[in-house]
């Protein structure tokens, strides 16, 4: 049976608690959209998984408490040590930044019997809006603490025993095989304990590792916090909502993934944050973005303006100690002036992300287009959908006879892989997201590589595979309503 309290501080108590790529896309969304109003959705994809009133309940108490959370010097002075592509303006920015959830979020319980009980069972629906700036870092921890409220109230045989040593196991067999990892798993973890025991797990198999001389590395975690607390690199570049909300902001889905390229360029520069996600809008529509040619003027600007957010002084004009010369958005798309660099986005990043479909069928088409533009540099494949230790071997033989440096990020697998104590099966995780759902009024989707995983207003979806020429695509591993099922 589950711990009747969590042995460490319950809830949300720290606004690093996330994953990086939540922090990396407020830097970049405060320079370029500041003003951006927007919506998110919330998904469970595991509807027969429902959650009770008193989780209902508990959630509420533990969202109001996020109004109080901030981010303490000690924090600031890590993402400035660790994290130096973070301008001194976004930093400035965290100092004072406060979410809000009695304004930012709804949220409501639906039974579907309703006799007023605690143990009523029901949907819980909420919706997240607000100036895009603000409301980025609420998806990571409703997500942990919807998760976490579920395994407190409705699915509580269980317990923590053996999740340390269960990690280590995982984290040796990956190191000994040569796998390059990082944890993933903030946002479908069971609790905070959890991911605590896992990272103490990962890191202890990390240090015999080294001792051994295994190929395989640790190279860190998604979640800021624990990157923070265990010593480890803070992992991750962007989301899909970077490119969803550029292209509904924008309507414009056939240029959307060159925008978003170019904008994330203008922000962080070429060198870092270097592993682009393909896949927003179907990956052969962006791979059409993939081979452009930069803009020159696409770059991140020197000097003590580059701490400066977006605004009329700082990015109008294009002069050499600008921020970045590359135009606001909307008033002035990024398409006039500049001329064309020699370089094109696919030879600057580092590499792909891969985060649906079929991963055979992803490595395949991803060689053959850096074959076809003649790019020979070793690029990065990071997996990222839905990983065990089976997969990470299946594809890392995969990715390496086709030429390639493969990464995986690896999450449900680690932060909430548990049995019914009672009977020994297989505890199974929520599948839940959280989507962005409009920008500026207009809806956001996202297509994907498994329609499984197509996102947003249904009719707009059709509208975007129409102008795109997007084709249908079905995995049988793809079903989203049963994810993590199967036991290890």
């Amino acid at each position: 049976m589950a711990q009747e309290a969590p042995p460490l501080p319950e809830g949300i108590f720290s606004l690093l608690d996330t994953d990086l790529y939540k922090l990396t896309m407020q830097c970049a969304i405060l320079k370029y959209f500041p003003d951006v109003y927007v919506t998110y959705g919330f998904t469970n994809r595991t509807p027969h998984m429902k959650l009770r009133r008193g989780a209902y309940k508990w959630l509420l108490e533990q969202m109001d408490k996020m109004a109080n959370v901030r981010v303490t010097a000690e924090e600031r002075a890590f993402l400035k040590k660790k994290c130096p592509y973070f301008n001194d303006a976004y930093i400035s920015f965290l100092e004072t930044f406060r979410l809000k959830p009695s304004e930012q979020i709804e949220i409501k319980f639906t039974p579907s019997q309703d006799t007023g009980s605690d143990a009523d069972e029901g949907t819980v629906e909420y919706i997240i809006k607000g100036l895009w700036v603000d409301t980025i870092l609420y998806e990571i921890p409703l997500l942990a603490l919807t998760s976490q409220a579920y395994f407190l109230f409705s699915d509580t045989d269980w317990d923590y025993h053996s999740q340390e040593e269960k990690a280590y196991r995982k984290g040796c067999t990956l190191l000994e095989n040569g796998c390059i990892f990082s944890e993933f798993g903030s946002r479908r973890r069971r609790d905070y304990h959890t991911q605590d025991l896992v990272m103490k797990g990962l890191c202890r198999a990390a240090e015999d590792g080294k001792k051994h001389g295994w190929k395989g590395v640790l190279s860190g975690t998604s979640n800021v916090h624990f990157a923070m607390k265990y010593d480890v690199n803070a992992v991750g570049t962007v989301a899909h909502e970077w490119y969803m909300t550029i292209a509904a902001i924008t309507d414009d889905y056939e240029n959307a993934n060159e925008l978003a390229l170019r904008y994330w360029l203008g922000c962080f520069g070429e060198g870092v944050l270097g592993v682009a996600l393909t896949d927003t809008f179907g990956t052969p529509a962006f791979l059409d973005a993939f081979r452009k040619p930069i803009p020159e003027y696409t770059s991140a600007g020197v000097g003590a303006v580059s701490t400066i957010p977006s605004g009329a002084a700082t990015t109008v004009e294009s002069t050499v100690q600008s921020e970045a010369t590359t135009k606001p958005p909307i008033t002035a798309p990024i398409r006039n002036g500049g001329s064309e660099s020699t370089k094109t986005y696919a030879q600057v990043y580092a590499g792909v992300r891969q985060d649906s479909g079929d991963p055979t069928y992803f490595v395949k088409m991803v060689r053959e287009f850096y074959d076809r533009e003649g790019i020979t540099d070793l690029k990065t494949v990071v997996f990222s959908d839905s990983l065990d230790i089976e997969h990470c071997l299946e594809y890392k033989v995969i990715a390496e006879e086709s030429g390639f440096s493969p990464v995986f990020g690896v999450g449900t697998f680690f932060t909430n892989d548990f049995i019914n104590t009672s009977s020994g099966e297989k505890s199974k995780p929520l599948n839940i997201v959280i989507k962005i759902a409009t920008a500026n009024g207009r809806p956001a989707v996202k297509l994907s590589d498994n329609m499984g995983k197509n996102t947003g207003d249904h009719e707009k979806v059709q509208e975007v595979k129409q102008k795109l020429g997007y084709i249908e695509h079905t995995w049988e591993q793809g079903d989203e309503s049963n994810r993590w099922a199967r036991q290890e």
